[in-house]
C-alpha cells in the first residue's frame, strides 16, 4: 500500500457522534405531575388575572 494513499483518522472515531439511549437523569419528573402543575398554573393565572386588579390596584 502506498504511505501517500493512507488516511490517518483521529483518535476520536473519525467525527462519528454516538448516542446512547440507556441514560438517566437524576431528575425524573412523571408526566402526570407535569399536566398537574400546569393545570395548577394555569388556574392561577386566570385567577390573578380575574381578582388580581382588585387586590394589587392595577
Amino acid at each position: 500500500m502506498n504511505k501517500k494513499a493512507q488516511i490517518s483518522m483521529p483518535s476520536g472515531m473519525g467525527g462519528i457522534v454516538r448516542y446512547f439511549d440507556n441514560y438517566k437523569s437524576k431528575l425524573h419528573i412523571d408526566p402526570d405531575k407535569v399536566i398537574f402543575l400546569t393545570g395548577l398554573l394555569m388556574v392561577v393565572v386566570i385567577l390573578l388575572h380575574l381578582v388580581g386588579p382588585g387586590i394589587f390596584g392595577f
